[in-house]
């Protein structure tokens, strides 16, 4: 009985009293329930027919066929490029504009090409204030089905735009600060995700001995490379590649991170889902030497973004806040000398999952920005 685990990402770390999700084929929940009933195992069906909530994300609906970047709207989720069945602007039409309108804050590049060659474009937020300025790297869409992290980041980049001339929180960080916003990290998945499964996670690189595509783009870091909590299958949704930094799209992001080194400061990563904030280590249980400063981060990060709607965060170390895993990107920033990594994981817990609704993308973003902040005011103000 072939079931697609959500939570967590491997059924490896399914153990006694946690709690699974999973989502299973129209034809197999009249075998499974039944299964759940005999061993005495409690289930929720938490959305009863799936297809139509893709459909309700992905259908084509008046307020996407709107073609002008003024009336780009925020509260919607974007593809990356076109896609037959929409008239919604893309993602990559979005960047070119705002690189076009705001260049006295924006500037657009390329650290390089994806498997399928798309572009794997940056945003770099910022005045040209000082020669010489810290920075904050942001990344979003790792994996491809957590449409809420690409939403995030182009919300994060309207806020910066929009609130600089009015907000001396937003001033002083864009004015102190670069910060590196990647919307979409894993571009053919998340296009993948669009056009043929919405619940892709994976790159779409493909090898030779498998017929199986794509890599985990947050297993494929070098460090601790696929030990615990990743997978040496082709076919498993947590596999770890052939080598580190197989996949062309996490070697163009190390390779660019590393030539940024010396001014970087934090690392942000954005996934989905779970409500959670983590720091190193995930690979292994341990303290980092940094500890005090980064937990006090978090702790601000948590209550910043709980005062918005009252939305709980967990936060901690993510080995044993989420579960181990092994050659993560959080993990590999600060093996590499960035003080701050964290990983978000956005709404929900799981009523929802991947399918979080549009019109929670508002509060999601709004709250998550709050975090954000937190941490870029804290690394301005206090200890590394």
């Amino acid at each position: 009985l072939q079931v697609d685990v959500w939570q967590p990402s491997s059924p490896f770390h399914i153990a006694k009293g946690t709690v699974t999700d999973v989502r299973v084929p129209r034809n197999a929940s009249r075998s499974l329930l039944p299964l759940l009933q005999q061993a005495s195992i409690p289930y929720m069906i938490l959305i009863a027919d799936l297809q139509q909530a893709i459909d309700n994300q992905t259908g084509l609906r008046p307020h996407r066929s709107r073609r002008s970047l003024l009336g780009y709207n925020y509260e919607v989720y974007h593809s990356l490029e076109e896609v037959a069945s929409l008239l919604c602007l893309q993602i990559q039409d979005w960047m070119h504009h705002l690189n076009r309108t705001h260049s006295d804050l924006v500037h657009m590049f390329s650290v390089g090409k994806s498997y399928e060659g798309r572009p794997l474009f940056v945003l770099k937020l910022g005045t040209r204030s000082r020669p010489y300025k810290k920075a904050v790297w942001i990344d979003c869409g790792i994996h491809a089905r957590e449409w809420i992290g690409p939403a995030f980041c182009q919300w994060f980049v309207k806020e910066a735009l929009e609130t600089y001339q009015t907000d001396p929180a937003m001033r002083k960080m864009l004015t102190q600060l670069y910060f590196y916003v990647m919307p979409v990290f894993n571009v053919d998945g998340y296009q993948f995700s669009w056009t043929d499964d919405r619940f892709w996670r994976k790159t779409r690189s493909r090898e030779a001995r498998s017929r199986c595509h794509g890599v985990d783009a947050n297993r494929n870091w070098k460090v601790k490379w696929c030990a615990e909590g990743a997978s040496l299958h082709p076919c498993d949704d947590t596999y770890c590649g052939p080598f580190p930094e197989s996949e062309p799209e996490v070697r163009a992001v190390a390779q660019f991170l590393r030539r940024q080194r010396r001014q970087l400061r934090a690392y942000l990563s954005f996934h989905a889902y779970a409500q959670m904030l983590l720091y190193p280590y995930s690979y292994k249980y341990g303290t980092i030497p940094n500890f005090g400063c980064v937990e006090s981060a978090a702790y601000d990060a948590v209550n910043a973004l709980q005062s918005a709607y009252g939305v709980r965060y967990r936060y901690g170390p993510a080995s044993s806040t989420l579960y181990v895993s092994s050659g993560s990107s959080m993990d590999w920033a600060y093996r590499s000398g960035v003080p701050y990594a964290f990983a978000f994981e956005l709404r929900d817990t799981g009523h929802y999952g991947f399918l979080l609704p549009e019109p929670l993308i508002l509060p999601t973003c709004t709250e998550t920005m709050l975090a954000v902040r937190a941490i870029a005011l804290h690394l301005l103000a206090k200890c590394h």
